[in-house]
């Protein structure tokens, strides 16, 4: 009964730190076959920083249409007072106001909304749904008879399922939203009569139509994206991430650990680092050849990998440096790992091109990573342990003290 207790906890925090941050499969390709369908289908598949970037990207769309919307509702007024009869003005000025009024509440939560993903994608499918509601309002307020008199209405479907070409939405949201439009003009041809005529088919047809074209457009936007940020933020080489998505990475890391400290959930949450550099590196190179220590460079990456946990990160930070960062991992910790890691490098056999064994050993600098310090002194302190390591002697671990106390 004890072990149940004290077990649950440390499953549901693993939980939390896998949510936090997911290494790169090294040789993954976003972008070939039906990977490329994977990723813009669902977001199921995606890292959560590219869940951040994205949801930012999501956002400036979002501020975008949702200004020309709100600056054409008004306009829109005027319209409808040149155009329609004066007995059903008094059936879309209410709905126009409230229309503005909630399109100035989307701009509102979207600007506001910076680095919440959830309140960002909610006011994305507001902007959507507030003109379809309008339209289905006037729809179920107007009386039969005076449906044929309202100008000006019938393109709001399909000026909806075109703007889902503007935002970087999954297949499965641009699709569900279709449908919802698909739904809304079979609502109206069933109030005006039109349903299953010739022109209610033709609207329907260009409807769906339509539709196919926004999916395509959404799948080539979303994979131009995934593409862009995975070049910005990756090392083409190991597939790992580079120096500068590592840095934002730690800070994110940081933020998590200030927004979890007194949780009773996970309460503080200890992160290490761990710098670590390939001992005579340069004679692989000159040895072997600038393409065999390319490939030492990958299957020493692809073991690293294999020797850190889900929600651990490794990132190549510049030549035959990589670091770890280990969620969860306070300094006792953390050197178990390097060490692991250092006896692993040592017995793993590291091959060339014509399969020959190549000896590599690897020098391990470690150190915290302090929720209030910036990243950079953290990798500082890293650093200095590493080649305080490699003047030592090499193929060893070296733990480096926190921030001195003022």
């Amino acid at each position: 009964m004890h072990f149940s207790k004290s077990r649950e906890p440390r499953e549901y925090q693993n939980r939390r730190l896998d949510a936090l941050a997911e290494p790169p499969e090294v040789g993954h390709e976003l972008f070939v076959g039906l990977s490329a369908l994977r990723d813009t289908l669902s977001s199921r598949h995606h890292s959560r920083d590219f869940t951040f970037a994205h949801a930012r990207y999501l956002r400036s769309r979002v501020l975008a249409l949702g200004l020309i919307f709100a600056l054409l509702s008004p306009l829109w007024i005027v319209v409808d007072s040149l155009v329609l009869p004066t007995e059903l003005l008094r059936y879309t000025l209410l709905g126009r106001v409230v229309l503005l009024l909630g399109l100035v509440g989307v701009l509102a939560l979207a600007y506001f909304s910076r680095e919440r993903i959830g309140r960002i994608r909610f006011s994305a499918g507001m902007l959507l749904a507030l003109p379809a509601g309008f339209y289905l309002l006037v729809l179920s307020m107007l009386p039969p008879e005076q449906v044929h008199s309202l100008v000006g209405y019938g393109f709001i479907p399909f000026l909806l399922v075109a703007a889902l070409s503007v935002f970087p939405f999954t297949l499965l949201e641009s699709l569900a939203a279709g449908l919802a439009m698909l739904g809304l003009l079979a609502f109206s041809q069933t109030v005006d009569g039109s349903w299953l005529t010739g022109r209610g088919v033709e609207n329907f047809w260009l409807l769906s139509s339509l539709l196919v074209v926004s999916l395509a457009a959404n799948h080539f936007q979303l994979s131009l994206l995934l593409r862009l940020y995975r070049q910005a933020t990756h090392d083409p080489l190991t597939g790992l991430f580079n120096r500068g998505a590592l840095e934002v990475h730690l800070e994110k890391i940081q933020a998590w650990q200030r927004e979890t400290e007194g949780q009773d959930s996970l309460g503080h949450v200890p992160c290490s680092l761990l710098m670590l550099d390939l001992d005579h590196f340069k004679r692989i190179n000159d040895s072997y050849g600038h393409s065999v220590g390319d490939g030492v460079l990958c299957q020493f990456a692809e073991l690293l990998v294999r020797q850190t946990r889900r929600h651990d990160c490794v990132a190549r930070y510049g030549g035959e440096e990589f670091v770890i960062i280990l969620v969860g991992s306070g300094p006792a910790r953390a050197l178990e790992v390097a060490e692991r890691i250092r006896f692993a490098v040592e017995k793993t056999e590291f091959r060339g091109h014509d399969d020959e064994p190549i000896p590599v050993t690897t020098s391990i600098g470690v150190t915290r990573l302090e929720q209030d310090e910036p990243p950079r002194e953290a990798l500082r302190r890293a650093d200095e342990a590493l080649y305080r390591a490699k003047r030592e002697g090499r193929n060893q671990v070296i733990s480096a003290m926190g921030p001195a106390s003022p």
